[in-house]
């Protein structure tokens, strides 16, 4: 499996530097309401605080991407807008590598975002960034009124957006890729607990690091930024969803240029790389992220060879 390393955010990305908060707050007053001074006498919010945390990020929405009236309930994972954006630059760059260096042209690229959620995270950066089409995928008809919401709210963004509820829970790509579609990625921000006291545990660990007690919120299986059940955790957890996502790969196997999923827990490759294997792809590349602390991966695969490849770039870009 080929590595690809990266220290930093990605040098495309937007949010590399400190966070402007007089700036972020002009384009958003409520964020002024979290925002003062910490003990290195600098500004910045309580990340603790869920409240602060999406304040930070709709402001981040509105400055960067100029993505109006984004919002999710409470109970919902709340995105950080950096690490959510360098996702989507790395996939900019799996198909400038096959395009002779060059990112293809924005109106010809269609993304399938598997779990969308809420949030609608994905497709709105990428909209506003790139130009991409998406499709976007949920198993909650909830999230995707929320999602709709947002998109009412950006109606220049909505016509390169669409949502589609998938009727299976026990399915990730089946049911979503029609019959006269093609995709040149798939994404997906999949579940990485694999039950829903795992998550909990999760839960306590984040707010220790916080330096905080859990203050109550036990019965919310959430970290501070929050979740619902399918945006925490999965049977099996995310190796166990990654391998059914590759194994329904293969049955599309030339529907897409490169699918693609981010892998939160390094325990969870090994896994991965037998079911790669084992579903015979052609090319497969791991890409290690990170933002501040956090540390993560993407894996990207094809089943195209370099003839279908070419003739896929003739075609599409």
């Amino acid at each position: 499996m080929m590595t690809i390393l990266a220290g930093k955010l990605h040098p495309r990305n937007r949010h590399g530097g400190r966070y402007d908060f007089p700036r972020l707050i002009q384009a958003d007053a409520e964020l002024g309401n979290y925002v003062g001074v910490n003990a290195h006498g600098e500004l910045s919010i309580d990340f603790a605080n869920p409240h602060a945390v999406k304040a930070l990020n709709r402001a981040i929405l509105k400055d960067s991407y100029r993505i109006q009236g984004w919002d999710i309930p409470p109970q919902n994972l709340c995105p950080s807008v950096p690490g959510r954006a360098d996702y989507l630059h790395y996939l900019a760059d799996l198909l400038a590598d096959k395009n002779r260096g060059v990112i293809p042209a924005t109106k010809t690229v269609q993304v399938l975002d598997i779990g969308t959620g809420a949030n609608c995270i994905y497709p709105l950066i990428g909209a506003s960034e790139f130009g991409w089409r998406f499709v976007a995928t949920d198993i909650n008809p909830a999230a995707l009124e929320n999602a709709q919401a947002i998109l009412d709210a950006n109606p220049a963004l909505a016509q390169q957006i669409t949502l589609r509820l998938q009727p299976s829970a026990a399915a990730i790509l089946k049911n979503m890729v029609l019959a006269d579609e093609w995709f040149d990625l798939t994404m997906c921000n999949p579940p990485f607990h694999a039950s829903l006291a795992e998550a909990r545990a999760g839960t306590q660990r984040k707010w220790q690091n916080l330096g905080k007690p859990e203050g109550g919120r036990t019965t919310n299986p959430g970290l501070n930024f929050g979740g619902q059940e399918a945006e925490l955790w999965c049977p099996g957890g995310e190796q166990s969803f990654i391998q059914q996502m590759i194994k329904e790969s293969a049955q599309i196997s030339t529907r897409c240029f490169w699918f693609s999923t981010l892998v939160s827990k390094a325990a969870s490759l090994p896994g991965i790389s037998a079911a790669l294997k084992q579903s015979k792809v052609l090319e497969h590349k791991t890409i290690a992220m990170s933002q501040g602390q956090k540390k993560s991966r993407l894996i990207a695969w094809t089943f195209l060879n370099p003839v279908q490849q070419a003739a896929w770039r003739k075609a599409r870009w």
